[in-house]
């Protein structure tokens, strides 16, 4: 196989659809780190770095993931054969700590390019292969308002695109956000499953209170109600109450999964590949959850359509996947960089099937949406034909 040629990186800012709150942060767009990385057969591998909210989410932003993957990654991929991703990834992790969101763009990219040269979806190089080719996915309602949210999720539920809903909640009091979600619950009754992500914005009593509650409105799920460090205090929480609590900024790798798992800090993984560091990276936490008896969930990261498709390579391999996946950043952005839409319908994902990632890109979208690209107010987006 030949070596690598070249590496490149550029930033791409996605308006999204509506305002999405969460506790650290309200979006009005998603920005991503676009990794393309091509051999000297002009094979091409592409991979997508994405975070929250920039560094109101975590260590990580668009920025910094672009300087590390071109001032300190970049270097150590140039002349190497693609095909040793585990090699390649290894020396990355010995001179470059943490960012795992910059590695998980590479090894994304690395993977889609020998899926490519072998002919073969990425699923198929980890984990054993495909075991299911759609993924149910829940749509996360973040608006704030009570009226809106209703709306939005009945007509989400009559294009049967979503029966799993997932609400943003943690900038109110804890009785106010409690209402809301009630009210949402008590419209939607058992035509759909709703769950909370509180994005780490309680303390642990008022997490006791708020869990308390939401129990008793019958909500499903409770995400990261307290920071994810606290481990203690997850462990005390999920000892206290019935209603299942799934830690995600608390894993940050497999080291964390084996830390949560050995405290019984959850009973649900919000799994990760851009968290995690990595399609194997993530994999690795799977196994420790499924060793322990946890359950899991498919993350997101509001990954466009790149770091969606990656993420739901992974998810097809697993045993497991108890509580379906949220992979629905593609939805979330007013117009993608995929040159054809993913298809979600009958509340499922389909998992692309052709070689690599199985996607192609739009260049012109790229090329409009690139921050580094100067435009003037009155430039439109272009029209597709």
């Amino acid at each position: 196989m030949s070596g690598i040629e070249s590496v490149d990186t550029l930033i791409i800012d996605l308006p999204t659809i509506r305002p999405h709150v969460l506790a650290m942060a309200t979006m009005h767009h998603q920005s991503i780190v676009l990794v393309r990385i091509r051999d000297t057969d002009g094979v091409e591998g592409v991979g997508e770095g994405t975070t929250i909210g920039g560094f109101s989410y975590c260590e990580e932003s668009p920025e910094s993931t672009k300087l590390a993957i071109d001032d300190y990654m970049a270097a150590t991929l140039i002349g190497r054969d693609p095909a040793q991703v585990g090699a390649i990834m290894a020396d990355i992790a010995r001179h470059v700590v943490g960012n795992h969101m910059a590695k998980c763009a590479v090894e994304t990219a690395l993977l889609d390019l020998v899926g490519k040269r072998l002919g073969l979806p990425v699923s198929e190089l980890i984990g054993g292969g495909r075991r299911r080719d759609r993924l149910p996915v829940a749509w996360t309602l973040a608006s704030g308002d009570t009226a809106r949210d209703v709306e939005e999720a009945g007509r989400v539920l009559a294009e049967r695109r979503h029966n799993i809903f997932k609400l943003k909640i943690g900038k109110r009091e804890v009785r106010e956000d409690v209402a809301h979600v009630a009210a949402i619950k008590r419209a939607l009754g058992d035509r759909a499953s709703v769950r909370v992500d509180v994005n780490q914005g309680w303390s642990e009593a008022q997490a006791h209170l708020g869990m308390r509650l939401l129990q008793d409105a019958d909500i499903d799920l409770v995400e990261q109600p307290v920071r994810g460090k606290n481990h203690a205090a997850m462990t005390r929480l999920s000892a206290a109450h019935g209603i299942p609590l799934m830690a995600d900024e608390a894993l940050r790798g497999p080291a964390d999964a084996f830390a949560v798992a050995s405290t019984a800090g959850a009973r649900v993984f919000a799994l990760k590949i851009a968290q995690a560091g990595g399609l194997y990276a993530a994999h690795a936490v799977a196994t420790i959850a499924s060793a322990a008896g946890i359950g899991l969930y498919g993350g997101t990261m509001l990954e466009a359509g790149v770091g969606t498709v990656a993420s739901a390579q992974l998810f097809s391999v697993l045993p497991d996947l108890e509580w379906g996946t949220e992979l629905f950043g593609s939805l979330l952005v007013r117009e993608d960089i995929l040159a054809e839409p993913l298809r979600y319908a009958d509340f499922h994902l389909e998992v692309p099937t052709g070689p690599g990632l199985g996607i192609a890109l739009d260049e012109d979208r790229i090329e409009f949406y690139r921050r580094d690209r100067p435009r003037s107010p009155a430039q439109s987006i272009p029209e597709k034909v």
